[in-house]
């Protein structure tokens, strides 16, 4: 039976981890797909303090839904050894997070170079994630992001059959798709639907690039959503509102139902999270 988990970047509400979850509660939801949380990267703390982290977020009732891993969100011709260190840093944090999925990226290319010149070096970058991933009980998430080698829906294809591991998947980004010109639907969600395990929640517009509320884009939010609900998807909607440079928040209000909307990150996050749901009662009524 489909089901669909809302989860969210919590750092966008606030980078302290108690308002964090004082927010998130407010919303129902109950993971955190956690990229920054006091200060600074999750991936830039030590295990002992992950550890901390983690009992707090049990004395709360919160888990994670993914690390929000800056993995492979470095150039191309960057060494790739440290990198390479700070994956094996990050597959211990899941493991201490108690959560299977890593998200990941695919490695800026030089702009104005055709990235199939770097796709070997990705390939084999790749590889060797897969290769200290094994036996770890993660998952590795690619997703589409502008810039990297896996912005279109044909790399992002390229990257994960050439894997052909189990686990390495796709967490699909609407928004990402709209900012590269790319068709979400059906053209990307086509190509890649055996892949998704994961969606990102946030929307684009054509004509500027900028980001709005889920429904309110170019990025066919429901229809994609509405083809995983009926395809029997099980799994998280993460919330990545980006709405920082959006003008139209207050006209949304009274459209979404939302009263006294708070100010600065925790109202955006309010109208992402109100476009969201309204979405997701449409397709489960």
């Amino acid at each position: 039976m489909s089901q669909f988990i809302l989860s969210a970047f919590a750092d966008e509400i606030d980078m302290d981890l108690n308002i964090q979850m004082e927010v998130l509660g407010q919303h129902d939801i109950r993971y955190i797909e956690m990229r920054g949380v006091n200060g600074k990267g999750l991936v830039e703390y030590s295990l002992e303090e992950v550890k901390e982290i983690k009992r707090q977020l049990d004395a709360r009732g919160f888990k994670l839904s993914a690390v929000g891993s800056p993995v492979g969100k470095i150039n191309i011709t960057d060494d790739f050894a440290p990198h390479l260190d700070l994956f094996k840093h990050t597959i211990e944090i899941a493991k201490i997070m108690e959560t299977k999925y890593i998200r990941m990226f695919s490695f800026f290319m030089p702009k104005g170079e055709d990235p199939e010149k770097y796709r070997d070096e990705v390939m084999n970058r790749w590889s060797q994630f897969v290769k200290v991933a094994e036996g770890a009980g993660v998952v590795l998430l690619h997703e589409n992001e502008k810039g990297i080698y896996g912005d279109t829906a044909e790399r992002c294809l390229d990257l994960l059959q050439t894997m052909n591991c189990d686990y390495v998947k796709a967490v699909f980004d609407p928004a990402n798709f709209i900012q590269c010109d790319e068709e979400t639907f059906p053209k990307a969600y086509e190509l890649l639907k055996d892949h998704v395990v994961y969606m990102h929640i946030k929307d684009a517009l054509y004509s500027n690039h900028s980001v709005v509320p889920a429904g309110h884009g170019d990025g066919k939010v429901k229809e994609i959503l509405t083809a995983l609900y009926n395809s029997g998807f099980e799994g998280f909607l993460s919330l990545e509102p980006h709405l920082g440079s959006f003008e139209g928040l207050a006209s949304l209000e009274q459209d979404l139902d939302i009263e006294d909307l708070p100010e600065g990150g925790q109202g955006k996050f309010a109208i992402a999270t109100h476009a969201l749901k309204k979405i997701v009662r449409e397709i489960e009524a």
